[in-house]
């Protein structure tokens, strides 16, 4: 299983619709599934390492949110919010006719799997969050807002490595080949070049958010957390500056009570590509 099979299902949104690419591994006719979904300006390939482990065990489908990896763009940027992406995902799962899951979201894939736990009725059995909360440091968001959507070009995919690399610092330690096989998918070609392979219109909405739109937003995210009653792992890089330490010690005394677990040596995000970060998910997913 060194490829996973590439997929499509066409999503509504206003009066048009959009092709959500996802990639799918496993047996198809696996009636355990488990959906990955990355981080804000990242894809579904993030996932293959921990997809390639877990594809004895699970039908493993890795969305490319809109906007995304080979996923359509939106003609209006002010789509790019989570409960467009909630919206897909709900499509996502009726095409691949999932009744119970498990979910594994990265970030921004983290609170889109907060909202589909939150929907009355929800399929999902087990939630592992990789390093985000219903509180987001707004030095995060600063430190983000300074590359997202900012006009990009490589001569080489070894280039682009190097590049994005500078702005990854805390995705923790990565030998060069594991660094260049996560960079590639995040490349298209371009002419004689290489540029990013997303649309540069996601941050139009991200640069939109005020203090008065994060605040209420946290609330609400804290109210939906207080209202989950389903097993959670919480993941996070011990120097995240997005999830901060306290943020995720009240996410294992409220709601859910999520189990946390703390990568040293990492920042924002763990990648799920180290051997010691997989067992840890394993373990979650396949105990009893």
């Amino acid at each position: 299983m060194s490829e996973p099979r590439l997929r499509d299902v066409q999503c509504l949104h206003g009066h048009s619709l959009h092709r959500v690419a996802y990639w799918e591994w496993g047996d198809p006719a696996n009636r355990r599934v488990l959906v990955c979904v990355h981080g804000l300006s990242r894809q579904g390939r993030d996932f293959d390492t921990l997809a390639r482990d877990l594809g004895d065990h699970y039908r493993v489908v890795c969305p490319d949110i809109v906007g995304r990896g080979r996923s359509d763009r939106l003609a209006d940027p002010m789509g790019y919010t989570i409960p467009t992406y909630v919206a897909d995902m709900v499509t996502l799962l009726a095409r691949i006719d999932a009744e119970q899951l498990d979910w594994v979201g990265t970030s921004m894939g983290g609170l889109i799997g907060l909202g589909i736990a939150g929907l009355k009725g929800s399929p999902l059995r087990r939630l592992v969050l990789n390093d985000v909360g219903p509180a987001i440091r707004p030095e995060a968001l600063a430190r983000i807002g300074t590359y997202l959507g900012q006009p990009a070009r490589w001569k080489s995919e070894e280039e682009a490595a190097a590049a994005m690399w500078l702005i990854s610092q805390g995705f923790g330690p990565h030998t060069p080949e594991q660094w260049l096989e996560l960079s590639r998918p995040q490349l298209i070609a371009d002419g004689d070049g290489f540029v990013p392979r997303y649309d540069p219109a996601i941050a139009v909405p991200f640069r939109a958010v005020t203090p008065a739109i994060a605040a209420a937003g946290e609330a609400a995210l804290w109210q939906l957390w207080d209202s989950l009653r389903l097993p959670v792992l919480l993941l996070r890089g011990a120097q995240s500056d997005l999830l901060a330490h306290d943020t995720a010690l009240a996410m294992t005394q409220r709601g859910p009570k999520a189990r946390l677990h703390e990568f040293a040596g990492v920042g924002h995000a763990p990648t799920l590509v180290q051997p010691d970060q997989r067992q840890v998910v394993r373990d979650f997913l396949l105990s009893p």
